[in-house]
């Protein structure tokens, strides 16, 4: 009776007892979102995985009991940045505002951070099963980490450098923390037993960008051409901040000569004689070409208003009705 006592009783020490693990470890992917374009107005989202593993060397009882492990990852602020909020990629004194969350919702309340990370208070908090009767051996589990790179006002004045492609980054090395608890059938202390740190990098590819728009150009009403007939259209152009650019006008579907340009009348094909410019009775505004030149600028991330100054002048008036032109800006960048 003594020794069945003594049998019990050692029995439920080891049920009591934790699984040992020799080690826990955590590890991610990189993160890079690509190329982007600042001036996009749109979001940017990439993502990331990271891998929780732990290796089981010994279980109690005979393989009986079910060696786990419990895991809180959290996550620093990187060199670039004084806060998580935002954090911010870096190219040179230049930065790109971003984030990394812990699920897809990309909310405020879920960036990715710790309890020692003002503003962003969430981690991911895992718990690995090697399940009923495992032997021996490492086990792993995957999460996703989620990043976003926000339209808005910030991004657009994001610069490329020297007119290229210009790569931000930023580095978490050892910035990744964790602490874990390994366990058989309970956790007495959630998970913080023991600790480690892991990094990886976060990268985005800002490229030269723009847009342009007109809007249409309409001379006044005139019976004779005896004298000049002015008028204006206007260009909106918008190009990544510090990108150089050049607009070239082509010379239009009628004369297709961008040092003669035409109104053409559809009804009686007689045409009229005008002028493009950059400036009030300026140089010809053209591709380069036959004498003419291009407008030049830098972008600043914003959109800016370019005026095109059109002039009819003197010339042997044609049959009444109404001309008109095609001509096609083009902006090289």
């Amino acid at each position: 009776m003594r020794r069945l006592l003594l049998c019990l009783i050692v029995l439920l020490g080891c049920a009591s007892g934790a699984a040992r693990a020799d080690t826990c470890t955590v590890s991610m992917t990189n993160i890079d979102f690509g190329n982007i374009s600042p001036i996009s107005g749109t979001d940017y989202t990439a993502q990331a995985t990271g891998t929780f593993s732990c290796l089981f060397s010994s279980l109690n009882l005979g393989q009986l009991l079910t060696p786990n492990a419990q895991v809180c990852i959290s996550l620093g602020v990187d060199g670039n940045s004084t806060t998580a909020t935002p954090r911010k990629l870096a190219n040179g004194t230049s930065r790109m505002e971003y984030n990394v969350y812990v699920d897809s919702s990309y909310a405020p309340a879920k960036i990715w951070g710790g309890t020692a990370v003002t503003g962003a208070p969430s981690t991911f908090a895992l718990t690995l099963s090697a399940g009923l009767l495992a032997p021996p051996g490492t086990y792993s589990m995957n999460f996703t980490v989620y990043a976003k790179i926000p339209a808005g006002t910030a991004l657009a004045a994001v610069p490329t450098v020297a007119n290229a492609n210009t790569v931000y980054n930023a580095s978490f090395a050892g910035l990744g923390t964790y602490t874990y608890t390994t366990y058989g059938l309970i956790n007495l202390f959630g998970c913080t037993v023991n600790s480690g740190s892991f990094g990886f990098t976060v990268k985005a590819t800002a490229v030269n960008d723009c847009t342009i728009t007109a809007t249409p150009m309409a001379f006044a009403n005139a019976s004779i051409l005896t004298g000049n007939l002015r008028s204006t259209s206007t260009l909106s152009v918008r190009c990544v901040n510090n990108n150089a650019y050049q607009i070239a006008l082509n010379g239009g579907t009628v004369a297709a000569n961008v040092a003669g340009r035409k109104m053409k009348n559809a009804a009686t094909t007689e045409t009229i004689g005008y002028r493009l410019s950059a400036t009030l009775d300026g140089a010809l505004w053209g591709d380069g070409t036959a004498g003419t030149s291009m407008v030049t600028g830098t972008g600043t991330g914003a959109s800016a208003p370019v005026t095109i100054f059109g002039r009819v002048p003197a010339q042997t008036s044609p049959s009444p009705g109404d001309y008109k032109d095609t001509v096609t800006a083009t902006i090289y960048f």
